[in-house]
């Protein structure tokens, strides 16, 4: 895989909470000179990196209910349209997860539905299950609760309750056939991590080392 086939797989993250609009901007021109995806972002520098990369062909990602998920859905509402309001062309959500420890599915598909259904028919919606938490029975749960509740994407974890798996993108790929995509988070610092995931099956990297991969990358195919 080359620079810009692994390059268009990446969304390049900074959801730190000391990130300052200096940081944001930087971000958005290093995803325009490595030709990134997308950059994610917190909602408040939604529109400041709309702007940075408007015209271009890398698009802005920005979070709901993160990174606990234990927002009240109405909250996780309103963060969600508003960050579609400011140019987010895709929301990651973050599950309630203690509705998925619990067995409370119903609730928590609910909730995905609700921001699904006031969302952009245009907006993609990401789904975060923590799979690190997770039996892989309830990782093959939570996709398929997210594939009810419309969702177009399952996102493996915020990276605050561990690294993404190998064992887990495959286990939620499988649980998808196809009918979401899925999308791999969570300590992935290597070009090795990264083609690894993706032979797993996911469709998309979230990470905040995409500089540090694609140094990787350019060093190996320099050799």
């Amino acid at each position: 895989m080359d620079h810009h086939q692994l390059a268009r797989r990446i969304e390049h993250t900074n959801l730190r909470p000391d990130a300052a609009e200096a940081d944001i901007r930087r971000m958005c021109s290093d995803a325009l000179q490595h030709g990134f995806l997308a950059v994610v972002v917190n909602p408040v520098w939604v529109p400041e990196a709309f702007q940075e990369l408007k015209g271009s062909s890398v698009s802005v990602v920005t979070v709901a209910g993160f990174p606990l998920g234990a927002s009240r859905p109405e909250v996780k509402v309103v963060e969600a349209v508003r960050g579609a309001i400011d140019g987010a062309a895709e929301i990651d959500l973050t599950a309630n997860i203690g509705w998925i420890l619990a067995g409370e599915w119903e609730r928590a598909e609910n909730e995905i539905c609700q921001v699904r259904k006031t969302l952009p028919r245009e907006t993609a919606l990401k789904v975060i299950i923590e799979a690190p938490l997770l039996t892989k029975e309830q990782q093959i749960d939570a996709t398929m609760m997210a594939i009810n509740g419309g969702a177009q994407f399952v996102k493996t974890g915020t990276g605050f309750q561990g690294g993404v798996t190998v064992e887990q993108v495959r286990a939620l790929a499988q649980a998808a056939r196809g009918h979401l995509r899925v999308k791999a988070a969570g300590g992935i610092r290597t070009t090795q991590q990264c083609l690894a995931l993706l032979e797993a099956g996911a469709e998309r990297l979230g990470s905040s080392s995409s500089l540090e991969i694609m140094g990787d990358l350019l060093s190996d195919q320099a050799v």
